[in-house]
């Protein structure tokens, strides 16, 4: 027996709301689709969508942390397919947020403003 299931978002908390969405659709043109505040005022919920797919990144910005988060190894990603690889790679070169590229394996990877890697690929 299984649990049928299927995804519907990632979550990653940010220190600085408006910052990372406004690089996530400079980025990657994700865009707010809708947010959600604590009734208590300590943390605030932004869930982006690339207007194609229900799936979506919720990014939470807790109020009482303002420091970066520890990532550890940060050998966890999340991977986003380009319609335009040149154009992407243009954009995120003078953005300056390219932090690693496996030209072999046809991909490469951006950082976020909280130093969370996003994998590029065709």
């Amino acid at each position: 027996m299984f649990v049928k299931s299927r995804f519907l978002h990632t979550n990653l908390n940010v220190t600085d709301l408006e910052r990372s969405i406004a690089f996530y659709e400079k980025a990657l043109g994700l865009r707010e689709e809708k947010r959600k505040e604590a009734a208590d005022g300590s943390f605030t919920l932004a869930f982006l969508g690339d207007g194609e797919t229900d799936y979506q990144l919720e990014l939470t910005c807790l109020k009482g942390h303002p420091q970066p988060y520890e990532l550890g190894e940060n050998e966890s990603h999340i991977a986003f397919r380009v319609a335009d690889r040149a154009a992407a790679h243009a954009l995120h070169q003078e953005m300056g947020c390219i932090c690693f590229e496996n030209e072999a394996m046809g991909l490469y990877f951006i950082e976020d403003p909280d130093g969370y890697w996003l994998e590029i690929l065709d």
